[in-house]
Order: C-alpha cells, then sequence, then structure tokens
C-alpha cells in the first residue's frame, strides 16, 4: 500500500470550487447567521447567570447545563433569508458580513432578534447594490450618448431673445416726446422671430 492512497494526494480538487459563487454566498452568510445566533444565547446565558449571581449570592453556574444550541429560526423565515442572500454579489459578502457583526455587537440583541438584524443588514446592502447598479448604468448611458452640446443641438428655436438690443424703446424716451408707448411690457426683453 502506498503512501499517496493514505493521505489522499491524488484526489482531484475539492467540490468547493466547483459550486457556483451564488450558493457560496448563501451558505457563508448563512454560516455567519448560525454563528452569531449561538454568540447571542451565550451571552444570554452569561448575563442570566450574573443576573443570578447577583440576586441569590451564590454561582452555581457550574451546575447548569446547558444545550448546545437551542434556538432555530423558522424553515420559512430561512428560506425567506436565503432568498435575500442569492440578491448579495459575491464581492460584497465580506462587507455585509462585517456590517452584520458590527450592527450585533452596537446592540447585543437576545437571540430571537440576530434574525432580525441580519435581514435589515441584507435589505441595506441590497439598496447598496441596486444604487450602484442605477449610477453605473447612468455613467454608461453619459458616456455612449455623443459629447456635443445639448443646447446647440436639441434646442434651436425660430425666436430669438435680444435683452441689450440698442433700439429698445424706454418709457423715459415716450414721455419726452409726448407718445404713446407700445403695448409691450417693458421689463421684458425684445423678442425677435429670425426666419
Amino acid at each position: 500500500m502506498s503512501l499517496a492512497s493514505w493521505f489522499r494526494w491524488n484526489e482531484p480538487p475539492s467540490r468547493i470550487s466547483q459550486r457556483n459563487p451564488t450558493e457560496m454566498v448563501v451558505e457563508t452568510l448563512m454560516m455567519e447567521l448560525s454563528w452569531q445566533i449561538k454568540q447571542a444565547e451565550k451571552h444570554q446565558r452569561e448575563r442570566e447567570n450574573e443576573y443570578r449571581k447577583i440576586k441569590t449570592g451564590v454561582d452555581y453556574g457550574w451546575l447548569v447545563s446547558y444545550p448546545k444550541h437551542s434556538y432555530d429560526i423558522s424553515p420559512g423565515e430561512r428560506l425567506q433569508l436565503e432568498d435575500m442572500c442569492t440578491k448579495i454579489h459575491p464581492s460584497y459578502c465580506g462587507p455585509v458580513i462585517l456590517r452584520f457583526r458590527q450592527v450585533v455587537a452596537e446592540y447585543e440583541p437576545e437571540a430571537q432578534e440576530v434574525s432580525q438584524l441580519f435581514r435589515s443588514v441584507l435589505q441595506e446592502a441590497t439598496e447598496k447594490i441596486k444604487e450602484e447598479e442605477e449610477a453605473k448604468k447612468l455613467a454608461r448611458q453619459w458616456n455612449t450618448k455623443n459629447r456635443t452640446s445639448l443646447s446647440l443641438t436639441t434646442f434651436k428655436s425660430r425666436s430669438r431673445i435680444s435683452p441689450f438690443i440698442s433700439d429698445i424703446k424706454t418709457i423715459s424716451e415716450d414721455v419726452e416726446r409726448g407718445t404713446q408707448p407700445n403695448r409691450r411690457v417693458w421689463s421684458m426683453p425684445e423678442f425677435r422671430n429670425t426666419k
């Protein structure tokens, strides 16, 4: 028997590289959720032990045996969270985990509240991803358009505004001459039709 068969050096690469990146993101994020739920349970037990110790004055914590993992999210909620995780791009997986850890550390939730915090972080990340995609889309549209000025190409008009024309009559000129002023409003510039 050779040593290679013992150490399995000749095996093909593991199935991790063969999986879809979306599946890996979902699995990674859900593992983080379950880990944070376990940590929240642990902190909750520690708080209860501290409270009991303060209340009774005696520490019986060494007598108590706790189940390893008592709280679990419902299957329907798990499916919803997994569906939300599929919308997270693999490049955002790390920042989502960091944000989730930051929120959990900030709020110190009970085990039942962790999944709601996770949902809010996923929604925040999904909205951010959508905003960035829209910004990229607008940037692409802007870059593909012709660089000519819109004012020169699309807003051609027959009427031209000439506010500083030299033959504009003023009220004082009309009063001095004793003539009736024209019916136009004096505060408006003169419009001329050019053909």
